[in-house]
């Protein structure tokens, strides 16, 4: 494994050209308004390596709403907060084989949630975030991710509309199941706080630095939190395409239908890509592509001898 600051501009290029390549076989999402209008031929990558080098690439002035790539950091933010054990009477830690919006796979469990990455999990842990109300559970959330990361992360009012003006019936029908069975306390605030936290918007240089939370000791997280973390997204933060880029890639990502990527490279440092195009359960392409090919130049797979 080469360390992620030996990388050379010509490297670089290339694997962003081999993966603009891949950006027409995907497709913006368009369940929400304000999603549906973005460009799909925006691409920025962030890298931060653990020197505290980076390389920053394209799009990069881009503001997108985090969406679910926001779920690691609303588990680390309660396994700080309240610990291991009461976060995982709340949710699980299995991979799911279906969508990450499906009620099915919920009814099937009895209204546990297989894990934090997908929309169940994620609604149960939002409904306790700590705070009065989602508005104040959410600027809380917000304050600590700037606080640690050094970042200006902001709630994107206009993309919240656009998301409430969407109406996700399935995760109404998840947070309505999740509050029969017990899983969550308030359904309402439970959805209004998932769908804030999903509209915190930033640039893809944000991200990274959220991302080199995860890979490097800083003293700001514990050490156990960022690898129970990065395990899960590991597992499920693909959704039910996960195991194939584990065995494809090897690192542990997690996706936002915005067309966001993180991609973790534990002790080395992380990977923040933004490329809206998505694949049909809902990861991006090109970034896909991007981390990919990174991957299999430098040789970052936590597997690799």
């Amino acid at each position: 494994m080469r360390k992620l600051e030996t990388l050379t501009p010509t490297e670089l290029l290339a694997c962003i050209q081999q993966a603009k390549l891949q950006a027409s076989q995907g497709r913006v999402a368009d369940r929400i308004p304000r999603l549906a209008v973005a460009n799909s031929h925006w691409f920025a990558v962030h890298i931060c390596c653990a020197s505290g080098k980076s390389f920053s690439v394209g799009d990069t002035s881009c503001v997108f709403p985090l969406m679910s790539a926001i779920k690691p950091f609303s588990l680390l933010y309660l396994l700080e907060h309240l610990g291991v054990e009461m976060v995982f009477e709340w949710v699980g830690i299995e991979p799911s084989h279906a969508s990450f919006n499906s009620l099915e796979q919920l009814i099937a469990d009895g209204g546990y949630p297989r894990n934090p990455m997908i929309n169940s999990g994620a609604i149960t842990l939002a409904d306790k975030l700590p705070g009065k109300d989602a508005s104040d559970r959410t600027q809380k959330f917000c304050q600590w991710l700037n606080q640690i990361t050094d970042c200006q992360f902001k709630l994107d009012e206009a993309m919240l509309a656009s998301v409430r003006s969407a109406g996700s019936q399935t995760n109404r029908a998840i947070s309505q199941y999740l509050a029969q069975t017990g899983y969550v306390n308030d359904l309402e605030a439970a959805l209004d706080t998932y769908e804030q936290i999903c509209c915190l918007s930033g640039k893809v240089e944000y991200l990274a630095r959220l991302g080199k939370l995860l890979a490097c000791e800083s003293g700001l997280v514990s050490p156990q939190h960022r690898q129970i973390v990065n395990a899960l997204m590991l597992a499920c933060g693909l959704y039910e395409a996960s195991f194939l880029y584990a065995l494809r890639i090897g690192l542990p990502m997690k996706s936002g239908i915005s067309g966001t990527l993180l991609a973790i490279v534990p002790t080395k440092g992380a990977i923040a890509c933004y490329s809206p195009p998505l694949d049909p359960a809902g990861n991006p392409v090109a970034a896909l592509g991007f981390v990919e090919a990174l991957s299999q130049r430098l040789r970052l797979s936590i597997f690799a001898g």
